[in-house]
């Protein structure tokens, strides 16, 4: 089987900065447009937004999308136009439904520390969908040091509307979790904090690498082993070519 690895380097993203929001782009994003970087498959956003404290998003709206927020440090205070309303902590994740429409927002919950978060939208298969909303807690041992199913279309993980599966491991200082790629792949693995070593790529906190595989059905699978270089924290995003 034939991998393609390509590096998106932190600071190669975009950047929206304000008074009370510091946000990087990965994919072209509001103000920024890189029609190299339009999306990765379904994988639409990932914004890696650092959220001054009492301060956020007011009440807006969104249509046909997926989007997961995964709070790194801090709490996000959501409510939402059809009857939602908590805080989404470290090792929640949230997944948002908007369908033929959701109005929400988004605020540091705290009025003294920063909140830091991804925010993922993820196109679904299916437009027009009713809208939902689903929150589920994230056991810190199923993270350490192994592959955690967090979201995807099947049982068992936060449900999004889309052949996508998002992993989530921290892995301990000089340790490695292995990932197998099969054929027919693309594979993106985010870097949330910390640095890591994968298939010979040196990683470090906002940088992402782009695993793509051949359509070789008959091949077995590739194991990639996601290598620590400090203690980090990474995404895996998982699906179809």
């Amino acid at each position: 089987m034939i991998l393609t690895f390509t590096k998106r380097a932190s600071a190669e993203r975009g950047l929206s900065e304000i008074s009370w929001l510091k946000s990087y782009h990965s994919f072209s994003f509001g103000d920024y447009h890189d029609f190299k970087h339009m999306g990765f498959g379904a994988l639409r956003v990932i914004n890696d937004d650092v959220i001054a404290p009492g301060a956020g998003f007011g009440m807006h709206g969104h249509r046909d999308m997926e989007i997961v927020t995964i709070v790194l440090s801090g709490a996000l205070a959501h409510k939402d136009n059809i009857g939602n309303g908590t805080s989404i902590l470290p090792y929640d994740v949230q997944r948002m439904s908007a369908g033929t429409g959701i109005e929400h927002s988004e605020f540091n919950a705290s009025q003294t520390d920063a909140t830091r978060l991804l925010q993922i939208w993820v196109l679904p298969e299916v437009r027009g969908i009713k809208p939902s909303y689903e929150q589920k807690k994230i056991d810190v041992n199923d993270v350490q040091n192994k592959l955690c199913l967090i979201a995807a279309r099947k049982d068992g993980a936060i449900t999004i509307h889309q052949d996508l599966d998002l992993y989530r491991t921290q892995i301990d200082s000089g340790k490695n979790v292995p990932f197998n790629i099969r054929a027919n792949r693309r594979v993106w693995i985010q870097v949330a904090s910390g640095e890591a070593i994968v298939h010979g790529h040196a990683l470090s906190e906002g940088d992402a690498l782009a695993v793509v595989s051949d359509a070789d059905e008959k091949a077995e699978a590739v194991v990639i082993n996601l290598q620590s270089k400090t203690a980090c924290d990474l995404l895996i995003f998982d699906q179809p070519v």
